[in-house]
């Protein structure tokens, strides 16, 4: 199972897609276009915050568990990420001090293995797309989202500015499984054909030395 980490217009969905096609399995996607929750949150970011992030975490563990039993699955958006998103919502004053409380109980008891269990939540990779915010704020642009556009709300350009920022820190501090980063500025895989090669030799070269590394344990136990 490999899981994609990015934000706002990294290229989550599109690199997602590649993967699918390219180890012959299927993606997951995150609802997005479909999600009955999100325009209400950009229309009152303090009433919904709690309410999204439940949304999210509901929908991604019924995707973690469908897609650990798909060889090679790939998910367009990682479970450890919503933590960070959701905390930075607290910080810009969208959640109070007990829905946080709540939601990080409520995702550290969802997250628990349990040796019970026929499926993994921990995946073999997870692939960080890093963007300047340059760039993430051109393709929120492109993608044309009316609920994401800066023109609709002046305050997004802070909060997408520092959503940015913190992804940084959020990879640096990541070890929930092995992880590698794509710098989605210089291999813009969304529209450069020799990108999406160097892309893909990548993710393979890192996926064989998980292998050869795993098959060493494996001869040594």
């Amino acid at each position: 199972m490999i899981v994609l980490a990015g934000t706002i217009g990294a290229g989550k969905t599109s690199l997602t897609t590649l993967l699918a096609q390219h180890l012959n399995s299927k993606a997951f996607y995150e609802s997005v276009d479909d999600n009955p929750v999100l325009p209400y949150f950009y229309q009152d970011p303090k009433k919904y915050a709690f309410l999204l992030q439940i949304y999210f975490l509901n929908k991604r563990m019924a995707q973690l568990k469908a897609a650990d039993r798909v060889p090679n699955s790939v998910m367009d958006r990682s479970i450890f990420e919503d933590s960070l998103l959701f905390h930075l919502n607290a910080d810009l004053g969208r959640a109070t001090e007990t829905e946080v409380a709540v939601y990080d109980s409520l995702l550290n008891n969802m997250l628990q293995e349990l040796p019970q269990q026929d499926y993994h939540k921990r995946p073999e990779l997870l692939i960080h797309i890093n963007i300047s915010f340059a760039t993430m704020l051109n393709r929120i642009k492109k993608r044309n989202r009316p609920y994401e556009q800066i023109t609709q709300d002046a305050s997004l350009y802070d909060y997408y500015q520092t959503l940015n920022q913190r992804y940084s820190q959020w990879y640096e501090n990541y070890h929930e499984s092995p992880k590698i980063q794509i710098d989605g500025d210089q291999l813009d895989f969304v529209t450069d054909e020799l990108a999406r090669k160097r892309v893909l030799e990548l993710v393979d070269q890192k996926l064989n030395t998980l292998h050869q590394t795993t098959a060493v344990a494996g001869n040594q136990q």
